[in-house]
Order: structure tokens, then C-alpha cells, then sequence
């Protein structure tokens, strides 16, 4: 028989980490949960636009968005992260089978409001130019299109990280990372209705997602580790923070 060569998964290191299978485990738990919620077996759709725009409030107040009870879209970064929730429910498709079209249009969406209007044409949608940054974004969709098996909570820790530290577009980086990472969880099945926040668990330790974020960017295995930690103790979180809107509407 001829040679057949084998590709490693570049992220199956990530799984040796201490303490990342655990966390691992305790997100799936916890979403799982969530998803079984006597609301949420039948009227999850009215939990899921409730979640949606938690976690678009929370994305963009972490961009340093100024949020009030009586105006949620009063903010050009969070009326961008409302349009980027509200799109990534028409993204599902292009996200499995070309994910940086997917990453275009949630800048787009994003960014609309941020960028003057005789800059759209050049500065939406469009990646920069050097440092690497396509064949980085390439790489990454070789992961989000069947490039690795890892479990679905670091896949989408990868996806959200990666994006948080190439930072590829020129405003709008951080509100389209955890877009593109709540699109993640979605298609990889770990939320696959997006009931849970882990934008308000991200909000509530801004700090340390910060810290964790910068130390994924590193690229050391201990950086990792923290990265894939945090995000996966804010899908635990998020999962608390999905069943507190279930419970609501019981």
C-alpha cells in the first residue's frame, strides 16, 4: 500500500494542558443543562433573542461601549454588536463552509457605524494588509472547516482568542471575536441554540479576560492554558446566566 501521509491536529496539544479536560467536561455539563430546561425543550427561540442581547450589551460594554436601561442602541460600538447578534443567525451556513466571508460580513455589521462613510468601501469587511495576518485568518478557517477534532469549548476559545489577537480589522476587533465565537459554539454544537452568555462572565472579570486574552497571544503553553480556562469558566457561567432567563419566563 502506498504511503498515506498523516496531518497532526495542530490543536490536540491544547487537551494535554492541566486542568483543560475538567473544563472541558464542566462547560459541555453545564450547557447541556441549560438546553434540557423544561422552557427551553419548546420555547427556546424567546430565550435564545433574550440571550442574544445580553451578550451583545455585554461584548460591547467591554469595548468600552456606555450602556443605558432606557436606549440600548444609543452607542455606535453597541448598535454594531446588536447588528452582529442579529446577523450571526444568517451566518450559520457560510460560517461552516467559509468562515472568512462569515468574519467580512460580521465586521461589516459591526463596524458600520464606527467607520466614516467614504471609509466603507475600503475599510468594512476587509482584513489589513502585512504581519501575517491572511494566512493566520486562513489558518483558522482551516480549523473551523474540519481541521482539528478537538473538543468543541477549545475550538471556539481558539476562534475567539485568535481573532482577539490579530485584532485583523481596523476597528470592531473585539465585538466580531466573540460574535464569531458565540457562531463557533453554535455550529460546533456546544450551544447550538445559544441560550448561554459568556459575554456577561467576560464583562463581570474584565480584567482577567484581558489578561487571559493578552497571555493566549503569547502563544506559551501556560498562556493557553489560562486562555482555554477563562473561556471555558464563562460557558460554565454563561450556561447559569441562559438558565436565569429560562427561569424567568417559567
Amino acid at each position: 500500500m502506498p504511503d498515506v501521509a498523516v496531518t497532526a491536529d495542530p490543536l490536540a496539544p491544547l487537551l494535554d494542558l492541566p486542568g483543560v479536560p475538567e473544563a472541558v467536561a464542566r462547560a459541555r455539563d453545564a450547557l447541556v443543562a441549560v438546553h434540557n430546561h423544561p422552557v427551553n425543550r419548546r420555547g427556546w427561540p424567546a430565550s435564545a433573542a433574550e440571550a442574544s442581547l445580553r451578550a451583545a450589551r455585554a461584548s460591547a460594554a467591554l469595548d468600552g461601549a456606555a450602556l443605558t436601561a432606557s436606549d440600548t442602541v444609543a452607542d455606535p460600538v453597541l448598535a454594531g454588536a446588536v447588528r452582529a447578534a442579529e446577523e450571526c443567525g444568517r451566518l450559520l451556513g457560510a460560517w461552516r463552509s467559509s468562515p472568512l466571508q462569515a468574519l467580512a460580513r460580521l465586521h461589516v455589521v459591526a463596524a458600520a457605524d464606527l467607520v466614516p462613510p467614504d471609509r466603507h468601501e475600503a475599510d468594512l469587511g476587509r482584513p489589513r494588509a502585512g504581519d501575517g495576518v491572511a494566512a493566520r485568518l486562513g489558518l483558522l478557517a482551516d480549523l473551523v472547516t474540519g481541521g482539528t477534532r478537538v473538543p468543541a469549548p477549545v475550538l471556539v476559545a481558539v476562534v475567539h482568542g485568535e481573532l482577539l489577537a490579530l485584532a485583523p480589522f481596523p476597528t470592531a476587533n473585539g465585538v466580531v471575536a466573540r460574535a464569531a465565537a458565540r457562531l463557533a459554539a453554535v455550529a460546533a454544537g456546544l450551544d447550538p441554540k445559544g441560550l448561554a452568555v459568556p459575554e456577561v462572565g467576560h464583562l463581570r472579570h474584565a480584567a482577567q479576560y484581558r489578561g487571559a486574552a493578552a497571555a493566549f497571544a503569547g502563544g506559551t503553553p501556560d498562556g493557553l492554558r489560562d486562555w482555554v480556562l477563562h473561556c471555558c469558566a464563562q460557558w460554565e457561567s454563561g450556561a447559569r446566566e441562559g438558565t436565569s432567563i429560562a427561569d424567568a419566563r417559567s
